[in-house]
């Protein structure tokens, strides 16, 4: 798990412009569009970012997530 701190840092050094997507199956290779962020509060205080569709993720990402190909 990542911090907002930690994603915020590592997004800092992309071109703010590009699109984001969560690559999260090897064995169904989907690409999943951010959508909403939702933060809650309390003792199991999180910040959660819905997903907002889907679309295949190129063999060149597959490749640098050391994901088969599929």
């Amino acid at each position: 798990m990542i911090t907002v701190r930690q994603l915020i840092h590592q997004l800092q050094v992309v071109d703010a412009d590009l699109p984001v997507y969560f690559a999260i199956n090897p064995d169904w290779p989907q690409a999943h569009r951010v959508g909403r962020l939702i933060e809650t509060s309390g003792p199991d205080a999180a910040v959660y970012l819905a997903e907002n569709g889907q679309e295949g993720v190129p063999a060149e990402v597959r490749t640098q997530l050391d994901w088969a190909d599929a």
